[in-house]
This record gives C-alpha cells, structure tokens and sequence, in this order.
C-alpha cells in the first residue's frame, strides 16, 4: 500500500482551505494529523478518500496523487449515527457476509454428506469450500467480533437490541469495530476518541498500537497520539509539515527547526548586511568599483532564506485580578445519592481551599450528574451537601445550556454582567478571541470550540473561588487546551472537574474521584501516581507465591493449552480429508469428518469457557 500527493491544494465553496498538501502514506505508517480547529484536518481526510478534491497547490513541485495497489480504505466519520432498525449482531454481521454465505453451502453439504446421499463431486466441493473458509477465519469470526464487542463494554444480551437503543458514543465504538472487523488497508479516523471513556481510549490505543496494516488519524488528545503514531503530520497557514515520530518528538523537533532555520536566516542577513556595507563604501570609487559590483552579485546570486514564521499562536488570555477568598473547607458531601429515577452513586468526600479534584470514571456512571447534584441543577436523592464559608461557585456545562442561542455573543456577556461598562465588556471578549466582528454572532452559529470559549470567558471573569467543570477541554484544539491549562495552574482559587482528557488530568488534578459502578473512591494523589497505585493494589491481588499454588482446572493458562492441542488435531484431520485414500472413501471421509465436528465442538465449548 502506497498513497502520495505532492503540491495539492483543496478548495470548497471557491475558499483555499489547504494550499499546500504534501502527504505520503507507506505500509505501516501510524499518521497524526493535528492543527488548529478549522485548519482543514478533517478536510483532508476527505480529500484522501475522494482525490477529485485535490488540485494544484502553492508550491513549487507539479502536482500529483499517486496510490499504489488501490488499498482498502475505512473512514470513522465525526457524529457517524446509524438510522436504521437493525440489531447489534446484524449491524457485525455485515462484515462477514461472505463468510457466513460460505457456512451455510458448507451446512447445506454437510446435511447431505450425513444422509449418505453427496456425490463425490460434492464432497470434492466440500473439501475446497472448507479449506476457503478455514483460510477466510471463518472457525475464528464469531470469537473475534464477541472479542471485540467485549473488550469495548458490550455484552452478549447487546447483541439483539436495535441500534437505535444505543448511546452516540456506544455507536461510535460499534463503527470503530465495524471497521475494525473489516480490516481495510488503511483506516481514516476522525477524532476516534470522542465520546469514548478512559478504559475505551486506553484499549484503543492498545489495538491501534498493533494494528498491522496503515491508519490516519485527526485527533486533539495529545497523550492518544504520543501512544499510537510514528509520524505528524501538522497543518498550519493551509500547509503540511510532517515529523517523523511521537508528539514528543514533535513537540522538541518542532522547535529545533524554528531555531535552526530563525539562526540561517539571522546569519543570512548579517552576511547580506556585510555585503551591503562595503558595497555602499566602495561604489563610488573607480579603483573599488568593481569589487564593490562583485558583492552586490554576490547578494543577488544567494537563494533567500525566508524569515521564519511563527507558529499560530493566537489564543485566549486571562488575568484574576480580583480574587476573594474562600473559607478552609469549600464543599463537604456526606453520603450524596445522585441519578434521575435511581441512584447511580452515593459520594463522601471533603474538597478543601486551592485543591484541584479530577471525578473519573467509564460513560454513563454518572460523573455529570454527580456535578449538576452538587452545584444544585439536579435534586439530591439522598445525604447532604454543603458549601462552606464565602465559596462563590460557576459551573461549566458541557452541554451548553446555560447559553441561550437566541442572543449575540456580546448580548450573553452582558446578561450575566449588567453592570460592566461598553469598554470592559469588549476587553474581556477579546481576551477570548471575540473581535468587533464576532460579538453580534448569534450563539446559535458559533462552533463547538466558539462556545466554549465564550462560557470560560464568562466564568473567568466571574470572579469565582470554586469552578466546577464539565468537560472544559470538549472542542478545544491543542494550543487551546495549552492554554487552557496555564490559566487554570495559575487559577488561585479551588477547582472541581469532570474530563476523561488523561494529559489535561495530569497538569491540573492533584486529587481523584473515581467512580466504579455505585462504588466513588477518593484517591489524595495527583494522576500519575494514582495510575501507580491502581497498579499496585491490582498486583497485590494476585497470590504472592504463585508458584507453590496449585492452578485451578478452569484457568486461563490451562484452556490456552487445551485449546492449543485442539486446534493441532483439528490441523491435522483437515489435512487427511486432502489425502485420496480418506476422500475416495465415503465411510472413512464421513468417519474423520464426524471426528472434526465433535473436535469443534469441544473447542468452542473450551472458548467460551475462556472468554
């Protein structure tokens, strides 16, 4: 698999989105597209399935799209639902339709071959279709797609409801699998991790880690791409850089670039100004006239190194210049029952002066309920909860509800500060990125990332001691986050916050709140070291002296290896059915055929147990 495009440009709408396009895509290759909201990332991936998109870029080199070997391509698409009536199990099983047509003929011979009425030709027929479906994985496909669906959080109960009954982000991991499944040469996926929780996110990576053949993938989680890609490619001013590493990688060489080339440039232009010097001196005078030419060639001859550009760096700002304190103890919760029509969890736990508390846990436990409970947007069902002295709360609703779509930008800011004068009201917009152009945007027309910038501009000047925050990071492109985060270490009051962002958790928690089904535990450490601990109490678990143990007849290890030796039997029965004293014998070929059927049968038995 081979894919290239040289100097390509995409326009939309008669708008130059990419000006300057130069990807390669090689076997193998674990690709990152990062770049600011509205860069063109998602573009691009288009463009890759469709090449009419492309046309002839800025650039110096002629224009081409080369692809080699016409790879099989997957594209995960952002908000991909599904709008139609099947079950789990008939959405899977679109993948295997070849295969599941192949075992039914194989069932269909098989029926006759028992009834003693198959014709040598049919069971010659049976043999080809049988090794066809074995080299297919059809023996494997079941186990593989029950995998799959299993290690994502689904159950095999699951696998009859109608798709419609799932959540968005249950469907956009059962189109991860889908694609998954299918095995396409090279996947596309646009930002995978959405609505995903921390064990999904960690499981995919995992997956994508291994992942045998190439993949694309548009993505702001940065330790998600430090994880899974081994080359960057960064769209910036509508032009492609690629790194040929991690995010760490492109994050250092990234800046070893812009110094190198600010340090060719800088001395460039302090050899043009040499040359100029003694060309200005000397022009004038006959016996130096010719040496002095001889340097102003010398300039006009150089190939200009063009001044570096800086990154695009524009992004929010804010200053916390009045600040009153809060009491020791901001809020206490004492056995706190949350959830709507039952309890999800019930909370303990003290959140004191200038601490940061991250609350974790898998889609659907309940995280933002236990927000919306506390700050009182949601009844309690039970246990108490309480702010304590001078705490000024503001809460961030990942929703956005708290907007109303019908006003402008500048007409939302000043319902929430009426008392803030013209002058004041524009500063802090600008402060967030709202020019003199975006403040009479409906909110109903902002982006994604839009909004979120407008409800942290209306938390921050606030002037809150506690902000409570629910997915703050949704939306934001990488510097966005960045910066995001160096507001919030230099934040002085307390914060408390839902994110399944790992890299955000681990600059801003020095606490967690983990909730595991109605079970909430209270980790007083800050992200990593939690990981450590979790890591800890998983190994103390295990039996210390697992040598001298005796091993449970049922265990994984000793399936494996009952499996295993199945498995070689079956190889070789297959193998004698090829053999003509075993296929020219209708007894004996019925009699090794029926030996494979009850081999199957013990091994399918064998991996369930083991699943």
């Amino acid at each position: 698999m081979y894919f290239k495009v040289v100097n390509g440009a995409v326009e939309i709408d008669a708008k130059t989105i990419l000006e300057q396009v130069n990807i390669e895509i090689k076997e193998h290759d674990h690709i990152a597209i990062i770049g600011r909201n509205g860069a063109g990332k998602s573009t691009l991936l288009k463009a890759l399935i469709d090449h009419s998109m492309f046309s002839e870029g800025v650039g110096a080199e002629a224009f081409s799209v080369t692809m080699l070997d016409r790879p099989d391509i997957g594209f995960l698409k952002q908000n991909e639902g599904f709008f139609h009536d099947h079950t789990l199990l008939e959405e899977i099983e679109e993948v295997y339709e070849e295969v599941i047509r192949l075992e039914k003929k194989l069932k269909n011979l098989e029926k006759r071959m028992e009834a003693g009425c198959a014709s040598v030709r049919e069971i010659s027929k049976y043999t080809e279709l049988e090794e066809y479906y074995k080299n297919m994985g059809g023996y494997e496909y079941q186990k593989e797609y029950l995998l799959a669906l299993n290690k994502n959080g689904f159950t095999k109960e699951d696998l009859h409801k109608k798709m419609s009954f799932f959540s968005g982000g249950e469907q956009t991991k059962i189109s991860f699998i889908k694609l998954l499944l299918k095995k396409p040469d090279l996947l596309l996926l646009d930002e995978p991790t959405n609505h995903l929780d921390m064990d999904a996110i960690l499981w995919l990576e995992e997956y994508l880690g291994k992942y045998p053949a190439s993949f694309v993938v548009v993505s702001h989680d940065r330790m998600f791409i430090n994880r899974v890609a081994n080359k960057i490619y960064e769209i910036e001013y509508g032009e492609t850089q690629v790194y040929h590493g991690n995010y760490d990688y492109y994050l250092q060489e990234k800046k070893r670039r812009y110094d190198a080339w600010l340090k060719s440039y800088e001395k460039q232009q302090k050899e043009i100004a040499r040359l100029q010097r003694i060309a200005d001196r000397f022009r004038y005078k006959p016996s130096k006239a010719s040496m002095a030419m001889s340097k102003l060639k010398q300039i006009e001859r150089m190939v200009k190194i063009k001044k570096p550009q800086k990154g695009d760096s524009r992004t929010f700002h804010a200053r916390f210049d009045e600040f009153k304190k809060s009491g020791q103890v901001v809020l206490t919760a004492d056995n706190l029952e949350f959830g709507y029509h039952k309890i999800l969890g019930k909370a303990t736990f003290t959140l004191n002066r200038g601490r940061r508390l991250a609350i974790i846990g898998k889609n659907g436990t309940g995280k933002s309920t236990l927000l919306k409970t506390i700050m009182g947007i949601q009844p309690k069902l039970g246990g108490e909860i309480s702010f304590g002295s001078m705490v000024y709360p503001l809460y961030f609703d990942q929703q956005f509800d708290g907007l109303d779509k019908t006003l402008t930008v500048y007409e939302e800011f000043m319902k929430t500060y009426p008392q803030m004068n013209d002058y004041d009201v524009h500063s802090s917009l600008a402060s967030f990125m709202f020019y003199e152009e975006d403040l009479n945007k409906k909110i109903e027309v902002l982006s994604g990332g839009e909004k979120v910038r407008l409800q942290l501009c209306k938390l921050i000047f606030g002037n809150a001691n506690l902000l409570v925050l629910d997915e703050p990071t949704n939306h934001l492109d990488i510097l966005s986050k960045e910066r995001l985060e160096e507001v919030l270490q230099n934040y002085p009051g307390t914060i408390l916050f839902v994110s399944h962002d790992r890299y955000f958790i681990k600059k801003i928690a020095d606490s967690i709140l983990e909730i595991e089904g109605k079970e909430i535990v209270y980790y007083d450490y800050n992200y990593e070291d939690y990981l450590e601990k979790k890591k800890e109490s998983i190994l103390e678990s295990k039996p210390v002296n697992a040598k001298t143990k005796k091993k449970h007849p049922s265990s994984s290890v000793d399936i494996d290896k009952q499996i295993s030796k199945l498995e070689e039997k079956l190889d070789r029965l297959n193998g004698e059915l090829f053999l003509e004293e075993v296929y020219t014998n209708q007894e004996k070929y019925q009699e090794t055929l029926n030996h494979i059927h009850l081999l199957e049968e013990k091994l399918n038995e064998l991996i369930e147990n083991w699943e």
